[in-house]
Parts: C-alpha cells; structure tokens; sequence
C-alpha cells in the first residue's frame, strides 16, 4: 500500500491495529452491500407482477431463517464492539515511561515543549522505540492534532488538557495536519514529526539552544508573579502550602472533594474562585490573560516537581520484626 499511494505508511505501535478494524469494517459493508443489492435485484426480477390481475401470495418464513438473519448480525456487531473496544482501550492507556511532550495549537502553528526545556514550533523531534505522551491544549480555538502515519488525532480545546500517546516504529519525517477547521489560514497549520535513531535524539537535544526545563521556568514565574508570598511553606500564608498538593486530594468549602491534577491547577490559577480550598479565602486574583499556555504548562510542571519532592521526603519507618508496620497518616492538603 506504501508503493500504491493510496494510504499513509504505517509507523507506529498500533497503527497496525487500526488498519485491520477499517479494514475489517469495508470489507463487511461492501459484502452485505453487495449481498443486499443482488438480492433486491434478483428478488425485483423473480417475483416482478406479470399479469395486472396476478395477487401475491402469502410466504411463511422457516425459523432457521429467522434466527439467521437475526444472529448472524448480532455476531458480527458484537466482534466489532469488543474489537473497537479493546482497540479503544489501547489508545488511551499511555505507557508509564513514556516521554512528556506540551503541545499548544495556537492560529496557526503547532508549538511544542519538551520538559528539558526544548521548544519547537511546527515540529516535534522524538526517539523511535520510545512511548511519546502529549498533553495538548488550545489557546484560541479547537485545534485537532493529527498524524496520518501514526493513525492518531486528538483535539487540542482552549482551557481543557487532552491527552494522546504514539510509540513510532520507523525512523524518518511525518506529516502533522490540524484536522480541525480553525480559520482562514487553516490548511496553512502544518508541520512535521521527526523521528530519530536513541543515539541521535540525544544529540539534537544535546545540540539545541541552552534553555531551563520547564519545571525550572515554572519556578521562575512562581517568584515574577510572587505567589511565593502567599503560598508559603509554613502555615501562615494566606494560600495554602503547594508542597505534596499536586497529585492529592483536595478539601473544598462544603465538604467535596477534588483532586489536584493538571485540570484543577489550571483553574485554580485562571479562576481561582471556582473552587475554593477548604479553611481559606477566596483572595487570589485571577491571572487569566496575564499567562499564556505555555507558561501554565510550566507552572503545572512545576508544582507537579513540588509534590515529587514532597512524597520523596517522607519518613519511612521500618517495623521490628513480627510487629506489623502502622498505617501512614495522610496529612490534611488543601491547594
């Protein structure tokens, strides 16, 4: 299919996968499309009126028949349900040492960050052989980032992270389309993905311009916008202590529950009286229009830093041996 032109190659883990599903489903729709107009044609000359006075008869229908042509098709919907789902499944469970890539569509240029500290705009370099996972946003309007080769396509919404995963197989540059209609210059949001040997990946990222990781430029804008004055590490701030917060459940005013992923820091910076912590004021003033995505990206990373290093500083006690080890207290969190 490669040397006939009419599809795109097939680079990654699962594109496989999604070729034998279409596959699978042509093939069934031009059979029965094929069976259900030779019938209606054979059927249409076969029983036609040859006489104006001719009455039809009436035909009882076997129960053979009647189980037939009512299981037949439940058989087949129910492979493709389970087909489809396990195919769905795979699609959306992204491996635990996959690489995190921010991806932000803006009209009209893809720009992409690497938590190293790499930015690109209408290009993404990455590793074959190695799980890739994009966090994707918008910062206008509904963009859809979409890879032929790989088979994977994923809207990238103004104040919502999606999320999408794409091992590639082979080595060489694929085309990068927005297969969402986002204004005049939409055809014109294209770009490429580079895909690398290991070896020369880490030499491009070795090679790029010097820059901080995104946890670090997420640090830098957490002391420019002084949230550090609010957000102390003690407890006689006005906001809550970030330290162990990402990742955590979060009490609110009422009583509910929340947890504190990517989603709900987004909002409590954007609009931070939405949903109020528990035991605080609602004084924090929205930074809406004052941050870009990107660097809401790079604040996330970086309170996503403050609870590694949180969880890694917790004290483990060893039991005696025969005592069995008493249950960690969890410690009250509010963000």
């Amino acid at each position: 299919m490669k040397d006939f032109g009419f599809f795109p190659d097939a680079a990654s883990t699962y594109a496989g996968d999604v070729d034998a599903l279409f596959f699978f489903l042509v093939a069934l729709s031009v059979v029965f499309g094929l069976l259900i107009a030779s019938l209606l044609a054979a059927f249409a000359v076969r029983y036609r009126r040859r006489d104006a006075a001719q009455q039809g008869e009436a035909v009882g229908s076997p129960l053979w028949l009647e189980l037939a042509w009512s299981l037949i098709p439940l058989g087949l919907v129910m492979v493709i349900f389970v087909w489809s789902a396990q195919l769905f499944f795979k699609l959306h469970r992204v491996p635990k040492d996959a690489i995190e890539i921010h991806v932000v569509g803006k009209r009209w240029m893809w720009k992409a960050q690497h938590v190293t500290g790499q930015r690109e705009i209408n290009e993404l370099h990455v590793p074959v052989g190695v799980p890739i996972r994009l966090t994707l946003t918008s910062e206008d309007v509904i963009h859809s980032f979409f890879v032929p080769a790989f088979r994977m396509k994923k809207d990238a919404v103004p104040g919502r992270y999606n999320t999408a995963w794409f091992e590639a197989t082979s080595p060489g540059e694929y085309h990068l389309f927005c297969a969402e209609y986002c204004g005049t210059k939409h055809s014109q949001m294209i770009g490429r993905i580079v895909v690398m040997e290991p070896a020369a990946f880490q030499a491009w990222l070795a090679g790029g311009a010097e820059g901080v990781s995104m946890a670090e430029a997420g640090e830098q804008l957490f002391q420019k916008y002084a949230c550090v004055t609010c957000h102390r590490d003690d407890s006689g701030g006005r906001g809550p202590n970030l330290a162990g917060v990402f990742g955590s459940e979060v009490e609110l005013q009422g009583g509910a529950r929340v947890l504190a992923d990517a989603e709900y820091v987004r909002e409590s910076i954007v609009t931070p009286s939405a949903r109020i912590t528990a035991g605080y004021q609602p004084i924090m003033p929205s930074y809406k229009g004052q941050l870009s995505e990107e660097q809401l990206l790079q604040l996330i990373a970086y309170l996503e830093t403050l609870g590694e290093a949180a969880e890694a500083e917790m004290p483990v006690t060893a039991a005696a041996p025969g005592v069995p080890e008493p249950a960690r207290a969890q410690d009250p969190v509010s963000p």
